[in-house]
């Protein structure tokens, strides 16, 4: 890719970003979708990086419920394993004789040992399957006091509950011609209160002929609303003191433009701070459209509609 070689000089440069401003090439976004930072860390034992806390608390709730039950199989099929090993002799009251019977009946004991049901049919009898017996127990005891505690992190978490639009746009706006993105609260609208937008943009220049990255802190038309009861437009005046003064649509690609947007609020339901971040790299920013009106009013005019469906609708500049 060519570097893009011409800055405004009346947009002063952000250092503050957290970003290096050294240029790798075309190495993608910096800052993915969800919010996530789009860096990959090496050098450090994979055991050093694994935290299973934080593996299982990002999870959707989907994958946690099927990694929960496939653990819990998991461990069902390791007792079961040494119960088989000690022998089915050390067992009382198994009402089949076959081996595959069995086992499945030790199975059942096992699954009954570990949520300490315990129905009491079958029952070990020597010292060794007592000894796994109460190590199974002790295993469901903490098993499911870490699936609670799991649990109660997944709905305790503070969330911003944020949905941004697909793409951010470049439309009129005041006789010039603004940078914008919308969001909405996804759930309970009116929980998210004192909300604060932050906008910060990445472009690659040439430096004294080296490209390298230059970060801005847009100036927006609005960064603060007291509560996020409708959508929020953000806009950025693309001005004479913008980074992206008579940029055209090609030069967005040229120079690698990539937005960073943090947004900062108070959720009522939890009483805390939350925040959010996403990002829109040039190919996400596009030109000639703008944002289609997303609320209504009822039918006897006693209400407002907000129409989420119309959160990604564009249509073209006449």
């Amino acid at each position: 890719m060519a570097i893009f070689n011409r800055a405004n000089n009346r947009s002063k440069p952000n250092a503050d970003t957290g970003f290096s401003n050294i240029s790798s090439g075309n190495a993608g976004r910096f800052l993915n979708r969800d919010g996530s930072f789009n860096i990959t860390r090496e050098g450090i034992p994979w055991l050093n990086r694994l935290s299973i806390y934080h593996i299982l608390l990002k999870l959707s709730i989907f994958k946690f419920l099927v990694c929960t039950i496939l653990a819990i199989l998991l461990m069902n099929l390791i007792f079961t394993g040494l119960y088989f090993l000690i022998g089915f002799e050390h067992f009382a009251g198994f009402i089949t004789s076959t081996t595959w019977g069995r086992l499945k009946e030790i199975f059942y004991f096992s699954a009954q040992t570990f949520t300490t049901v315990g129905y009491g049919r079958i029952n070990p009898t020597g010292d060794g399957a007592n000894i796994v017996a109460s190590m199974e127990a002790v295993t469901g005891f903490l098993t499911f006091a870490f699936i609670t505690g799991m649990m109660y992190g997944r709905f305790s978490r503070p969330k911003a509950n944020l949905v941004f639009s697909q793409v951010a746009i470049v439309a009129p706006y005041q006789g010039i011609t603004g940078l914008m993105f919308r969001f909405v609260a996804n759930k309970d609208t009116s929980a998210l209160s004192d909300v604060l937008v932050k906008v910060n943009l990445g472009m690659q220049v040439t430096e004294n002929d080296k490209p390298v990255y230059k970060f801005y802190e847009l100036d927006l038309e609005r960064t603060h609303v007291e509560s996020l009861a409708m959508n929020f437009t953000v806009v950025h005046p693309i001005d004479e003191k913008s980074p992206l003064w008579n940029f055209t649509a090609a030069e967005y690609q040229k120079a690698d433009v990539e937005l960073y947007v943090l947004v900062r609020a108070f959720n009522d339901v939890y009483s805390s701070t939350v925040q959010h971040r996403t990002s829109y790299i040039y190919s996400e920013i596009k030109h000639g459209v703008k944002f289609a009106p997303m609320y209504r009013e009822s039918e006897d005019g006693s209400t407002t509609i907000l129409e989420m469906q119309h959160l990604n609708t564009i249509n073209k500049v006449q």
